[in-house]
């Protein structure tokens, strides 16, 4: 989305909006007058995701085609010793999915889970361009810092 406006830099007055096109343009206006018209396109910004958001991102990207809840779960808690819920696992899984980041899908039912189904998770395309973003943005931030604590 661009905006046009008219006048001067300091009184800017918002003329109209148009969806392609940017830069600047000077018309002569019926009055004689001359009128810069300067477009503003605006930029989305780009979603770092939260440390929970990277986590389970990262947790379905090692599970591969076996990535359920419980399973993410555990993956988590083996790799980072952390215990989180299983309702915090779904909630962020159902809020990545809302992003379009994760899909899901039902699988077949099993006997072990009493003939219930296991909802499968699947990391696609944007979750991974999100994991690449949060992880650059955070290399950039801790670049050339001196650490003061030991990562073993």
């Amino acid at each position: 989305m661009c905006e046009f406006l008219l006048g001067f830099p300091q009184h800017w007055t918002l003329f109209g909006r148009e969806s392609k096109g940017e830069g600047c343009r000077a018309v002569r206006g019926v009055d004689g007058l001359v009128h810069l018209f300067y477009s503003i396109k605006h930029m989305p910004r780009g979603e770092i995701l939260g440390p929970l958001e990277q986590i389970i991102l990262l947790a379905l990207v090692r599970l591969k085609s076996k990535a359920y809840g419980m399973r993410v779960r555990r993956e988590i808690e083996e790799r980072t010793g952390r215990n989180i819920s299983i309702g915090a696992i779904y909630a962020t899984l159902e809020r990545l999915e809302a992003k379009g980041y994760v899909s899901s899908f039902t699988g077949a039912p099993t006997p072990e889970r009493g003939g219930r189904a296991k909802r499968f998770f699947r990391l696609e395309s944007g979750g991974e361009e999100a994991l690449r973003v949060s992880h650059e943005a955070i290399r950039k931030m801790t670049q050339g810092l001196k650490w003061r604590w030991e990562i073993t």
